[in-house]
């Protein structure tokens, strides 16, 4: 790839992206960390925050299991695609468009799910997002979600966030590990393009 594409950025025509991931499942991590939630007798709600919520596939699960949740995306049309489903509780929930340099997050959240949305974040904002992350969750509250790794095929973009082993190791520093697993193979997109995926899948508790 030139430099004139790599200096361009990584862009993404997220409505084709939205309409080729329509019905999927919720991710694995964020499973992984309900079943550890589940395990815990709560007499509440509990609050999670959904980033980079999309159309919603997980923060359907979540409703599903009683769950109060704020969902945040930096695209409208996703939060639009979100709030017309017809299999979501909207008693429960909420929704915001904001990107990630803006991000205000309430305190006390037992859960932020962030599903292959965090290499997203422009690298100069990445440390001020990671902090507001650790921040906003509670004792004994979770992170699940996934960070690129330095060998991702997508790392040659400026304007995108990928990261070493020892570097994620240096941010998950705050957290007891509960689940991390490294995924580094060829394959495609879900737009059908050629990729390489380094991918660090992560649920971890404060």
């Amino acid at each position: 790839m030139n430099n004139q594409l790599e200096n361009q950025g990584f862009e993404r025509n997220w409505s084709a992206y939205y309409q080729a991931v329509e019905g999927r499942p919720p991710r694995e991590t964020l499973l992984t960390a309900l079943s550890r939630f589940e395990a815990l007798s709560a007499e509440f709600p509990r609050f999670a925050v959904d980033l980079g919520c999309g159309d919603g596939r997980d923060t359907v699960e979540l409703l599903k299991r009683g769950w109060r949740v704020l969902g945040i995306d930096g695209e409208a049309e996703a939060i639009a695609r979100l709030q017309n489903r017809s299999d979501i509780d909207r008693r429960r929930l909420e929704t915001l468009v904001m990107h990630f340099e803006d991000l205000v997050l309430p305190k006390s959240v037992d859960l932020i799910n962030a599903s292959f949305c965090l290499p997203f974040c422009p690298p100069e904002h990445f440390p001020n997002l990671w902090h507001k992350i650790i921040a906003a969750l509670r004792g004994g509250g979770r992170f699940c979600g996934q960070l690129f790794g330095d060998r991702d095929s997508w790392a040659i973009y400026p304007n995108m966030s990928h990261h070493s082993r020892a570097q994620v190791e240096e941010l998950l520093q705050p957290f007891k590990i509960e689940l991390f697993q490294e995924e580094e193979h060829p394959g495609m997109t879900a737009l059908g393009e050629q990729k390489y995926w380094h991918i660090f899948h992560i649920v971890a508790g404060k």
